[in-house]
């Protein structure tokens, strides 16, 4: 994780801090996190770290690569890191649980949008919202 964090940053520009090599361990430990999740992870180790210094790292760690954001609820994008396979997000509204799914289970309308709409689907940002089966359904539902 290091060398290849420093070396993003140094190709463009940046330095290699203590505070950027603990964000990016955060979002790396926490595997979908928000930035307040990433700053409350990152207080454990540095407490003089501030949600200043969360939120520009973790655009700068989007900007080179290394991680991405999805919005997985009304509130805070959710960072996760780029080392893991792509994969898209399934949420439940009910338990507010999130799988990640391998794109290739979308693979049939991934290609009826690139044939019949003529878009490609960037799926690192691409969150399907319902609810689990395991969930009880919501209150006066019937099905």
């Amino acid at each position: 994780m290091a060398d290849d964090l420093a070396d993003r940053l140094r190709g463009s520009g940046y330095r290699l801090t203590p505070q950027r090599q603990l964000i990016l361990g955060a979002v790396e430990q926490l595997g979908h996190a928000t930035p307040d999740e990433v700053l409350a992870a990152v207080r454990e180790q540095a407490s003089a770290v501030n949600a200043s210094t969360v939120y520009r790292t973790l655009e700068v760690l989007e900007e080179l690569g290394l991680v991405r954001h999805a919005h997985l609820s009304d509130r805070a994008p959710t960072y996760h890191s780029t080392r893991g396979p792509e994969h898209f997000h399934l949420v439940c509204r009910n338990c507010d649980r999130v799988q990640s799914v391998d794109p290739d289970v979308a693979s049939a309308l991934l290609e009826a949008l690139r044939r019949e709409h003529r878009f490609e689907v960037d799926l690192g940002h691409l969150a399907i919202f319902g609810r689990c089966t395991d969930c009880p359904p919501p209150s006066g539902d019937t099905a």
